[in-house]
């Protein structure tokens, strides 16, 4: 019981937040204006400053475990390769490979994992050794696969759409905010107090901004249309990864914070990221943000259901 209301509080709220946005919309308090601004200062301010305090705020050299950062990144780059693999040679649509492979592995790693591990645990535990494992990996093969399968269809050149994809990549503020967080964090930067806590102020917009915009931008009856990639991206989301990653974690020694922390990389629902990210790259938004909302909503059942497993077979306890 404990767990599946620590699985509530962590989903709810964000769920909550979301359906916010769309009674917003719908009664018209804010517009199509208001959701495009959003997005656009969530992806090229809030975030990259939430993203660089997390990792600049982890002590990397004191907390350093390869063989668990390896793990988390092996299983991301296979997670990634595979869904994209298969995304090219089994979806019709090719305009949705991109926003499906994003929404497909990409989890709430830390928007939501550090704080459902605090609920659990205590304290942020090996939460920030798993975002260094799988969230640089997450945006920089998110900025490679959207700007790739975008670019597809409107730039005849390969040379020319290969020139495009690195300088999205080496521009995508979501991935620079990160390398100077870590470039921080190996210094030991001391900042200002002042500027400390206004880069915090303005990160901490970061999370419920973007699902506002989420739920002001979701359009159901488009979204209707995409039931079946929806469901297939969830289903990969919430129980495939879990499914196919879990046991190996177990049979590798991993325990307790460092398990959970795997289960919040495979299981989570996708973050709202993945929305802003496909909505600023010319993705398929449509599909993004119903992949959101549905492995969010859908995500306190899953999630209670890996805890309670892996501590009735002894692998989690606290």
């Amino acid at each position: 019981m404990d767990s599946f209301l620590y699985s509530l509080n962590a989903t709810v709220p964000v769920f909550a937040v979301m359906v916010t946005g769309y009674i917003l919309k719908r009664i018209g308090w804010v517009n199509e204006g208001f959701v495009a601004s959003a997005d656009k200062f969530v992806f090229k301010v809030a975030l990259p400053c939430m993203l660089f305090l997390d990792v600049w705020s982890t002590d990397i050299l004191h907390n350093f475990d390869a063989v668990y950062i390896g793990f988390c990144a092996g299983v991301t780059l296979v997670s990634i390769l595979v869904i994209w693999g298969l995304a090219k040679l089994l979806l019709k649509d090719r305009s949705e490979v991109g926003a499906f492979v994003q929404a497909s592995y990409r989890s709430s790693a830390a928007i939501l994992g550090i704080t459902f591990i605090q609920n659990i645990y205590g304290n942020s535990g090996m939460g920030p050794l798993m975002i260094i494992g799988a969230v640089p990996l997450y945006n920089i093969f998110a900025v490679t696969i959207l700007a790739m399968e975008s670019n597809a269809s409107s730039i005849r050149a390969e040379k020319g759409r290969m020139k495009k994809t690195l300088v999205q990549i080496l521009t995508n503020p979501i991935l620079v905010s990160i390398l100077l967080g870590l470039a921080a964090s190996l210094v030991s930067l001391k900042l200002p107090v002042m500027i400390e806590k206004s880069i915090d102020s303005i990160g901490s917009l970061a999370s419920p901004l973007a699902l506002i915009a989420i739920g002001a931008g979701f359009q159901g009856r488009k979204a209707l249309a995409k039931g079946k990639s929806t469901l297939v991206a969830a289903c990969i989301k919430l129980i495939a990864l879990a499914a196919i990653f879990l046991p190996l974690a177990v049979w590798m020694g991993f325990r307790d914070q460092k398990l959970l922390a795997l289960i919040i990389m495979l299981g989570s629902p996708t973050t709202p990221t993945a929305y802003i990210m496909a909505k600023n790259m010319q993705g398929d938004e449509v599909l993004s943000s119903s992949v959101i909302v549905v492995t969010t909503l859908l995500s306190s059942v899953t999630l209670t259901g890996w805890i309670f497993l892996m501590r009735s077979m002894g692998y989690l306890t606290g």
